[in-house]
């Protein structure tokens, strides 16, 4: 199976399939290019409503990570690993200005869970 699903998780379904396949895509698992299954049939697989694997396709096309091509279907996309460096860049970025700033490491990593938690919303 591409990618896990529990039913009694407290996770959203979505969220267990969006995470599930971005995990795969980001530790290379999932190759670039690699088609993924249709939203009808992953559900299917699954045993989840169509929605909800669209709504997580949707939002790994968001991310990035994924590319939908029309009636070719979906396939992971190159910009995922565009995506990693990007966030490694802002990083790098971030870092230097908490540094010049006199921000601790346990601030500057305390500010940027609070964002995290706050994205989650």
């Amino acid at each position: 199976m591409i990618v896990a699903f529990d039913s009694n998780s407290p996770v959203p379904p979505y969220e267990q399939v969006r995470a599930g396949l971005a995990a795969r895509i980001t530790d290379r698992t999932l190759a670039v290019g690699t088609k993924l299954p249709t939203v009808r049939q992953l559900a299917a697989d699954l045993g989840i409503a169509p929605n909800t694997v669209a709504r997580a396709y949707r939002e790994l096309e968001e991310a990035g990570l994924i590319e939908t091509r029309g009636r070719a279907g979906s396939f992971v996309g190159a910009s995922g690993d565009q995506s990693r460096r990007r966030a490694q860049q802002a990083a790098a970025e971030y870092a230097a200005l908490t540094h010049k700033l006199g921000l601790d490491a346990a601030e500057a990593l305390a500010i940027v869970h609070a964002a995290l938690d706050e994205g989650k919303s």
